[in-house]
């Protein structure tokens, strides 16, 4: 599909939200769910709010879509809200100890076997322990460049920020992780293995 046929039927479906079709709602909440949730779960690392800060997301979406300019992508848009809502629960749970923001992590794929599958979720547990000393803009940066695999070009039109800002931040973000994986093994190992994650 090309991009202006996608501006196109983003406009026609941002339209029929607007007139109150209800399919035109369930429609727009099917294309994006999945980016959405993927992208919160990179940022915050836990599943335990995910269905209600998925759903603070879509309530925010639909209240505000007749602010969408059509400017830019309704994707891009609708992740910049996605990323409102994660950076103000990464400063709800900034009070919390990282263990227990990060006790509900998923297991690891059951193809990884016994004791690497250990190491996986203990790296990834150490992973979002040490993502959880950043702040929020340098969390968000790497988690959206990083974790997500996302140009820096995109997170900075998603967070609002320069590009020289974003580089800067990703920069400080992995300086502080590879400061904080001097002193983990765990860690070190889990960020040096091309396999750690979804890096």
């Amino acid at each position: 599909m090309t991009t202006q046929v996608a501006y196109v039927e983003d406009i026609v479906l941002v339209d029929r939200c607007l007139d109150g079709q209800e399919a035109a709602a369930r429609d727009l909440f099917r294309r994006h769910r999945a980016r959405v949730h993927a992208s919160l779960y990179r940022i915050l690392g836990s599943n335990r709010d995910m269905d209600d800060l998925l759903q603070e997301v879509f309530v925010q979406v639909f209240a505000s879509l007749r602010s969408w300019r059509a400017e830019a992508s309704l994707a891009t848009w609708i992740d910049r809200i996605a990323v409102r809502v994660a950076w103000r629960s990464i400063a709800r749970r900034r009070a919390r100890p990282p263990e227990d923001e990060l006790g509900d992590l998923d297991a690891p794929s059951a193809d990884v076997g016994g004791a690497r599958a250990v190491q996986a979720r203990e790296g990834v547990r150490r992973l979002y322990a040490a993502l959880a000393t950043l702040s929020p803009p340098a969390r968000v940066a790497f988690a959206l460049h990083e974790i997500d695999g996302r140009p820096l070009a995109e997170v900075a039109t998603i967070t609002g920020a320069s590009l020289t800002a974003t580089k800067l931040r990703v920069w400080r973000a992995r300086r502080a992780l590879h400061a904080l994986a001097a002193a983990d093994p765990v860690l070190r190992d889990f960020l040096d293995d091309p396999a750690g994650g979804d890096r």
